[in-house]
């Protein structure tokens, strides 16, 4: 996390770091170890940053493996609750101006439950984009990333060189790719049958 060496208060070392910034306002990080703790790790939101409570034993290598998971932990249950069709076309907006330059105006955006081989689709000459219900509760640089991605295809219809570089400013377009492949990957496993008193 933080470079710096962090403060200690009673029994709790406190650090901050700057993270992504998230469309649900969280600029900052503040972890916090704790003697007492000695396995959980929890987060919360309190104003505009994010605090994660872990062990004070844990490794910086596994404070930001966790602080990870926590972020996303929590952004998937702020997707699960808030997004509706009309929050969706509003999110849509707001990514079409900030990296679209606001060039991509859809005519609508909804979720749809009849995607279930691809994430989201795009018909430009209609202005309409559908993202597959299979994204819900996924954590909100994911369904902000396949989004821009649809609102991209109204702009330019294929996956040509002109395309990606459209999508080039967002930050998290990698991580978003890797997160959806790993998905697809996890599907492909085969199911193993529970072992016995499960």
């Amino acid at each position: 996390m933080s470079a710096d060496r962090p403060l200690r208060t009673r029994s709790q070392q406190r650090s901050t770091t700057a993270q992504p910034s998230r469309h649900s306002a969280t600029s900052a990080v503040e972890v916090r170890r704790s003697a007492r703790r000695r396995r959980t790790v929890s987060a919360y939101r309190d104003g505009d940053r994010t605090v994660v409570l872990i062990p004070a034993r844990m490794s910086e290598a596994e404070e930001q493996r966790w602080v990870t998971v926590m972020l996303d932990k929590l952004a998937a249950q702020e997707s699960r609750r808030t997004l509706g069709d009309g929050e969706l076309a509003e999110r849509a907006r707001r990514l079409s101006e900030q990296y679209l330059d606001g060039r991509a105006r859809p005519a609508s955006v909804r979720w749809v439950t009849n995607q279930n081989t691809r994430w989201g689709s795009c018909t430009p000459a209609e202005g309409s984009i559908r993202l597959s219900h299979r994204l819900k509760g996924m954590p909100e640089y994911v369904v902000d990333y396949v989004l821009l991605h649809e609102l991209a295809h109204l702009l330019v219809p294929g996956h040509g060189a002109r395309f990606w570089r459209l999508l080039e400013s967002y930050p998290r377009t990698e991580r978003a790719r890797g997160y959806l492949e790993g998905v697809v990957a996890a599907d492909r496993l085969p199911h193993l049958p529970a072992a016995r008193g499960e």
